[in-house]
């Protein structure tokens, strides 16, 4: 059964092929069997919106969205703010560095599309009145930039604010390729929820380092990952996460797999197909 997906703005077209196999059908009217996954917008949808951004987070939140990705940096002067990239130039168009620069500094900053670098704490006020909100804070503490005292008041200060501003209904998470703060955060506090990101397809190999870490969530390249190896990782009691998801396609492709939760690019493109195609698709 094929799907005609057309792109954002329309430029580019999808063909996508789905195994109904993957979709047992229950009757005439009846596309599929009920399948439940957890969407989330990367960076707060990086490629619909200004990505990190209290703009984008307002942004898809209207749109239906309760799932969200993003990452944390830590200022010259020991603050902690909403920025992806090692440098700025991407972003802000300048040279120099979140870690160069001082709070105040950084506020003198806009992104090229003109809108703030919010801190860590503006995001969490943002959503502290709205429940039942999944949000992944990945630590961005690249090595050497981050030594292992300057990586300790981190994941202090970021452990105390994400987790005495979380609503009880929501759920956060604290990510990471580095397993430098996932160890110390899951050796100071034990009942941190953490996920170990991998770039790499989910392997036996990925669940050991996270038994490793004693961490129970894994986010993995999709391209690569097989259905039978998600079965595994479930049955061996993680929760899997697959990324990227720069279309409606990769969404569909991760939903086929089996995922729990699917990092989107594109989350309200996906959100809108959705709706008004996969009637046995429930977006968590």
């Amino acid at each position: 059964m094929k799907f005609i997906i057309h792109a954002l703005k329309g430029e580019i077209t999808f063909q996508i092929a789905i195994l109904l196999a993957a979709f047992p059908l229950l009757g005439a009217h009846v596309y599929a069997q009920q399948v439940e996954v957890k969407l989330f917008a990367h960076r707060g949808g990086a490629h619909e919106y200004d990505e990190n951004t209290i703009s984008a987070f307002g942004e898809t939140y209207n749109k239906g969205l309760r799932g969200y990705e993003t990452d944390v940096r830590l200022t010259k002067d020991g603050q902690l703010v909403i920025f992806h990239d090692a440098d700025l130039k991407r972003i802000v168009g300048k040279e120099g560095t979140i870690e160069d620069l001082t709070l105040e500094e950084i506020k003198q900053l806009q992104t090229k599309k003109g809108n703030d670098i919010p801190t860590l704490d503006e995001v969490l006020a943002f959503f502290s009145d709205k429940p039942g909100v999944y949000i992944e804070f990945e630590m961005k503490t690249n090595k050497p930039m981050y030594d292992e005292k300057k990586l300790t008041a981190y994941c202090d200060v970021l452990y105390q604010k994400v987790y005495t501003a979380m609503p009880p209904t929501s759920n956060y998470v604290l990510t990471s390729f580095d397993k430098r703060p996932l160890h110390y955060l899951k050796t100071t506090y034990p009942s941190v929820d953490l996920l170990f990101i991998k770039g790499a397809p989910l392997s036996q190999t990925v669940l050991d380092e996270a038994k490793e870490l004693n961490i129970d969530r894994v986010g993995c390249n999709i391209d690569g990952t097989s259905r039978a190896m998600v079965k595994e990782a479930k049955k061996q009691g993680f929760k899997v996460s697959l990324w990227p998801g720069h279309s409606v396609a990769d969404f569909l492709l991760g939903v086929s797999l089996g995922s729990d939760y699917l990092c989107s690019d594109v989350p309200v493109a996906v959100t809108e197909w959705v709706g008004a195609n996969a009637p046995w698709i429930t977006l968590k």
